[in-house]
């Protein structure tokens, strides 16, 4: 039995004074004989919580960043009418900080045998699964003296996705691709095209473009336009060990390496490539393969949004087996990692032939705004250390970068506000050049 505010009420109040003078509740209740019945009574007429029925509906998905409801249908099947209040308990991480209890608690007045729908409203901090824990019931009597108490398990899971941010800059990377794709007067040549149509040569044509059957035939000189080649492999590498885990910014690196690889995904899709994607550290975590262009998206945001970084050293041997075996022919990989020092001197770099004999690779990392921040420090003598410490840090990523490039990687470094367009540009250059 739960006692309630309104009965420590009646007793500071004074029903009988004696009751003052008991050391506990037991003694009141055993002194003060009016009130002990009224709350027994009381007691006897709230509604049963283990009768109670539940049931769950709403969203199962939700942007990071938005809002989601669920909807909670609550049945009285015992003959009491139900005066309750109930708490829909839910992770921390499924609100807004201070906004918890507004938002799971509710109050129920349900006649017997009838039914009631309740909305619990989330809105998620974190990416993953939020799984509703319990709920639990307070009934209280007619009086409010007394109330049955007891919790009932009612599983629900919301899954957050990623929030996808980049995705405004992907009309302007598609404006590129049609330009890529001859689709306006700015047309490309390079050594992985395919012939697309005919054109009056103007001056400063490649004169190799020249094509002399088609100008015998005509008045004027013919050029043939081209356009970069379609059907090509993209795997997309997301390193998911200990140095995804730092946050950079406002978002832990991995994040921004799952928004780079959305406008990717959307990008490349768009051209009429395939994309696969491929998390791993010690072991492969997600894998998306073989997908149609209207699926991949969707799949690759449900299958990264429960990612989460793991405190261990990523193998990479197997990572790199991994993604050799993912890419049976050439392939553009795309591998988002770190560009410290020791991973790739000790990890990477001993692998690196492999991958690079068979495949085009392409290398994207997270950089850090609080250094370009500090490099620009001066005025105190702290100032000037930090803007040392900067310059150095920035010199050993520097020429961590040179070494990848020496095996004929494409590197981008970039914050996590420009990873993603930098990311999409980089690919356009290379299709552009037809590299891939």
């Amino acid at each position: 039995m739960a006692l309630t505010g309104r009965t420590a009420l009646l007793a500071a109040l004074g029903s009988l004074p004696v009751g003052i003078l008991a050391p506990s509740w037991t003694g009141l209740l055993a002194v003060n004989a009016p009130l002990s019945l009224a709350i027994l009574c009381d007691y006897a007429l709230a509604a049963p919580v283990r009768t109670l029925q539940f049931t769950r509906s709403g969203d199962t998905t939700v942007r990071l960043g938005d809002g989601a409801e669920v909807q909670l249908t609550v049945t009285n099947a015992s003959r009491r009418r139900l005066r309750a209040h109930l708490r829909d308990a839910w992770p921390p991480s499924s609100w807004l900080t201070g906004t918890e209890q507004a938002a799971s608690r509710h109050r129920l007045d349900i006649p017997a045998g009838e039914r009631r729908r309740l909305t619990t409203r989330l809105r998620p901090t974190r990416r993953g699964d939020r799984r509703a824990e319990r709920i639990t019931v307070r009934s209280y009597g007619p009086l409010g003296l007394a109330a049955r108490q007891g919790s009932h398990q009612v599983p629900w899971t919301v899954r957050v996705l990623p929030p996808f941010t980049s995705r405004k800059h992907l009309p302007s990377r598609l404006a590129r691709l049609r330009e890529l794709d001859g689709r306006t007067s700015v047309l490309t040549r390079g050594e992985g095209t395919e012939f697309d149509s005919l054109r009056a040569y103007v001056p400063g044509d490649d004169t190799r473009s020249i094509d002399w059957r088609a100008t015998a035939r005509q008045s004027a000189v013919a050029v043939r336009t081209w356009r970069p080649e379609r059907d090509r492999h993209i795997l997309i590498v997301l390193d998911t060990g200990r140095t995804s885990a730092g946050r950079v910014g406002d978002v832990p690196r991995l994040d921004a390496a799952m928004d780079a690889t959305l406008l990717l995904t959307a990008l490349a899709t768009r051209a009429g490539d395939r994309v696969d994607l491929l998390a791993y550290d010690r072991r492969i975590r997600a894998r998306v393969q073989g997908r149609a262009a209207g699926e991949i998206l969707p799949a690759m945001v449900t299958a990264m949004a429960p990612l989460e970084p793991e405190l261990v050293e990523t193998d990479a041997r197997g990572l790199s087996a991994a993604a050799l075996a993912g890419a049976p022919r050439r392939s553009l990989v795309v591998l988002l990692t770190s560009l410290d020092a020791a991973p790739i001197e000790e990890g990477l770099l001993p692998v690196l032939p492999q991958l690079t004999q068979r495949h085009t690779v392409l290398v994207a990392s997270v950089a850090d705004p609080h250094i370009e921040q500090m490099a620009e420090a001066r005025g105190t003598v702290d100032a000037v250390y930090e803007a040392a410490a900067a310059a150095q840090a920035k010199a050993q990523r520097q020429r961590t970068a040179e070494q990848l490039q020496r095996h004929g990687v494409v590197v981008v470094d970039a914050t996590p506000d420009h990873l993603a367009p930098a990311l999409a540009d980089a690919y356009l250059a290379l299709k552009g050049a037809g590299r891939l």
